[in-house]
């Protein structure tokens, strides 16, 4: 993205080491409402790290992570209520249902109507029919999609997503692809870390391909996927 006045994610030189060990090399990245950028690489790349410094959820080393010009912080009520994550782990309280969890978020949020929102999101995941149930009866890839529907029940203007297509099988990870692309037209902003390039190829403007930390290369995700010679 050229202009980085209209970004409304901003890295700036951000950098994350753990003690002597460096795992994320200083790099800069925007992202512009209604503009999904997809982070590539093999394990240990620096991906998720990446990721969950944009999310504000690591402290970069140096170097500065702003969302719509406030400084990123997790605990800003302001960031908060803008800001949806789906991480790499599955997060859940094993005494609540697949509803219980979702009113639970939109209640949070301040949602008008949570019951709606609830019934419509339940039916896009396909979990209608386990509403009642807790996340212990749920498959890996029904637990996968209630981490999604717990961000899609609350209001967002960036989803930061981890490897969202986990656990999903091949007609889940299609619907995964409507969904953001839907996410999208609505002019919310996309950052997700995938393994896999033909969903990057469907949902992204941009793909950022990082190797040991580094940023190796970036562009419009045809051209970069096509230089990696990723299928």
């Amino acid at each position: 993205m050229a202009d980085n006045t209209k970004a409304l994610l901003q890295l700036t030189e951000v950098s994350r080491t753990y003690g002597d060990r460096v795992v994320l090399h200083p790099l800069s990245l925007s992202l512009a409402a209604g503009e999904c950028v997809a982070l590539l690489g093999h394990n240990g790349s620096g991906k998720s790290t990446l990721l969950r410094v944009a999310a504000g959820r690591d402290l970069p080393t140096s170097g500065r992570v702003r969302f719509d010009g406030l400084p990123m912080d997790e605990n800003d009520p302001r960031i908060r209520a803008r800001v949806a994550v789906v991480g790499d782990t599955v997060a859940h309280y094993p005494d609540l249902t697949v509803r219980e969890h979702l009113l639970l978020v939109a209640v949070a949020h301040g949602v008008a109507d949570p019951g709606v929102w609830v019934a419509q999101v339940l039916e896009e995941q396909l979990l209608t029919e386990r509403a009642e149930a807790l996340p212990s009866a749920l498959s890996s890839g029904q637990l996968q999609a209630l981490l999604l529907a717990c961000a899609l029940v609350r209001p967002r203007d960036l989803l930061l997503l981890d490897e969202p297509e986990q656990r999903l099988d091949p007609g889940a990870r299609r619907r995964l692809a409507d969904l953001l692309r839907g996410e999208l037209a609505d002019g919310v902003a996309v950052m997700l870390v995938t393994h896999h390039a033909d969903l990057a190829r469907e949902v992204a403007d941009r793909v950022v391909l990082l190797e040991e930390g580094r940023l190796v290369d970036q562009g419009p995700a045809n051209e970069v996927l096509d230089r990696a010679g990723a299928r």
